[in-house]
C-alpha cells in the first residue's frame, strides 16, 4: 500500500468542486460536489439516531435501491434535519437539478447536509449552487481540496486521505474526505464522509467491507458524546482501474479492505483531533482484554469521559480518572492486575501497576500529557484482544463554540 496526496479526486474518473452559495455562511465555500464519469457501485452507513435528517432518508433509499450512483451534492451551514416534507422535497429538487445539468438520472444523485438542525434550506440558493458546482467540477487535486473545505462547519482544517494498491496487476486508488468537529459520537460511521475508488468490486462486497470496517474506525471516535441526525458515510466505486472485479472474498478483497481501513482510520483520527476547541488528539488503547468487544467498550469509556478529557486538556496526570472510566464501563476486570501507561510519540511512562501508583515522575507525566497527541494505554492482562478509540481533550473553547453555534 502506497500513501499518496489527495482526496476524492485521487481515483480515476472522479471530479469535484467546492463553491460559495451563501446558504448560511458568507464569504466562504459552503457547497461541494463529487462526480464520477462512470456509474458507481455505492455503499453507505448512516446515523443510528432515531431522528434522521432528510438527506439520510434520501440516501438510504438510493444506496439500497438505485442501480448506480454518479454524483453527491453536499451543503454546509444548514442540516436539513427536522424539516418534514419540505426538507425531503429539497433533496428531491437538488437531485433533479443535478441530474438535468449532468445528464444523469435523479436516482443516481446522493445529497448530504450539515449544520444547524431545524432550519429550512433556501432552495433557490441551493439550486443556484448546484449550477456553480456543475460548471466548476474538475479532476484536479485542488478541486478535491476545495470540496473538502466546502463541507466544513466548525472544523478548523479540511480532512483528506488517499492510497494506492495493486489488485490483479492494476493500480487501484482509494481517496476520501470527511468533515466533523462537534456532535461526534457515531454508532455507525462519522458526521459526513465520502470515499471514492476506481476499484471494480461488487456492490454486496463493497457494502460488507464498509459495514465491517466502521466498527473499528469511525465507531471508535467520540468528541462530545452526541450522535448526529445527519451521520453519513458513502463509498463510491466506479471500476475504472479495470482490475478483475472482486466478487468473492479472495486476496484482492482483503487487500482492498486493508486500504479502506487505512482511509477510514486516518479520516476518523483527523476528526477526533479536530474536535471543537481541541488542543490534543486523545487516544485510548486497550490491550490483552478478554474479548474484542470488551476492548472496544473499555477504550471508548476512557475517551468519552469528560473528566479524562479535561485531565488531558489540563495536562494533569490524575490517573484515577482513567481507572475510574475503565471501572464504570461495564466490563469486569481485576484492578489489581492491570497496568496503565501515559504515552506520546516519543515515550511511554508506566503510571499504575499491581493496584497502586508506581514511582513515576509527575513532571515527566505532565510533559507527555502536554503533547499534541496523547495515548493512555491500559494492559488488562486478561486475554489477547485489543482495540483503540480516539477523541480529544475538553477545553473552555468547546463551550464557547456550542453556546454561540446558531449566532
Amino acid at each position: 500500500m502506497k500513501i499518496i496526496e489527495g482526496g476524492v479526486t485521487a481515483a480515476q474518473g472522479f471530479e469535484a468542486a467546492g463553491v460559495e452559495a451563501a446558504i448560511k455562511y458568507q464569504n466562504r465555500k459552503d457547497m461541494a460536489m463529487v462526480y464520477s464519469q462512470a456509474p458507481c457501485r455505492a455503499a453507505g452507513v448512516f446515523t443510528s439516531n432515531v431522528v434522521k435528517a432528510a438527506p439520510v432518508m434520501w440516501d438510504k433509499e438510493i444506496v439500497e435501491h438505485s442501480p448506480a450512483v454518479h454524483a453527491v451534492v453536499v451543503n454546509s451551514g444548514i442540516a436539513n434535519a427536522c424539516t418534514g416534507k419540505q426538507g425531503y422535497d429539497c433533496c428531491r429538487q437538488t437531485a433533479e437539478k443535478t441530474a438535468a445539468l449532468l445528464g444523469i438520472c435523479a436516482d443516481a444523485v446522493l445529497v448530504a447536509s450539515t449544520g444547524v438542525i431545524g432550519n429550512q434550506i433556501p432552495v433557490e440558493k441551493l439550486l443556484a449552487g448546484v449550477e456553480k458546482l456543475a460548471e466548476a467540477k474538475e479532476d484536479s487535486a485542488e478541486a478535491g481540496t476545495r470540496a473538502a473545505e466546502a463541507i466544513m462547519t466548525t472544523d478548523t482544517v479540511s480532512k483528506q486521505a488517499a492510497v494506492q494498491i495493486e489488485l490483479g496487476g492494476k493500480i487501484v486508488t482509494i481517496g476520501g474526505m470527511c468533515k466533523g468537529s462537534g456532535m461526534i459520537h457515531p454508532n455507525m460511521c462519522t458526521m459526513l464522509g465520502f470515499v471514492t475508488t476506481d476499484a471494480a468490486i461488487s456492490k454486496e462486497l463493497l457494502q460488507e467491507a464498509l459495514r465491517e470496517d466502521v466498527v473499528d474506525t469511525f465507531n471508535m471516535i467520540s468528541v462530545d458524546g452526541d450522535t448526529s441526525t445527519n451521520d453519513t458515510l458513502i463509498v463510491l466505486a466506479n471500476g475504472m482501474a479495470d482490475n478483475p472485479e472482486i466478487v468473492c472474498k479472495n486476496e484482492d478483497y482483503y487487500k482492498f479492505k486493508e486500504a479502506l481501513n487505512y482511509i477510514d482510520t486516518t479520516l476518523a483520527k483527523k476528526m477526533a483531533g479536530d474536535g471543537e476547541g481541541a488542543t490534543a488528539l486523545f487516544e485510548a488503547k486497550v490491550i490483552h482484554a478478554a474479548s474484542k468487544q470488551d476492548a472496544r467498550i473499555l477504550s471508548k469509556a476512557v475517551i468519552g469521559s469528560s473528566l479524562c478529557k479535561a485531565a488531558v486538556f489540563g495536562h494533569d496526570a490524575n490517573f484515577g480518572r482513567f481507572l475510574c472510566a475503565l471501572g464504570y464501563s461495564g466490563v469486569q476486570f481485576d484492578p489489581e492486575k492491570i497496568e496503565l501507561y501515559f504515552e506520546n510519540e516519543e515515550k511511554s511512562i508506566l503510571i499504575y501497576k499491581d493496584g497502586t501508583a508506581v514511582d513515576y515522575s509527575e513532571e515527566e507525566a505532565t510533559q507527555v500529557l502536554a503533547s499534541p497527541a496523547v495515548r493512555v494505554l491500559a494492559d488488562m492482562h486478561m486475554g489477547d484482544a485489543e482495540a483503540t478509540a480516539w477523541g480529544c481533550d475538553l477545553s473552555y473553547e468547546y463551550v464557547k463554540i456550542n453556546a454561540d453555534y446558531r449566532s
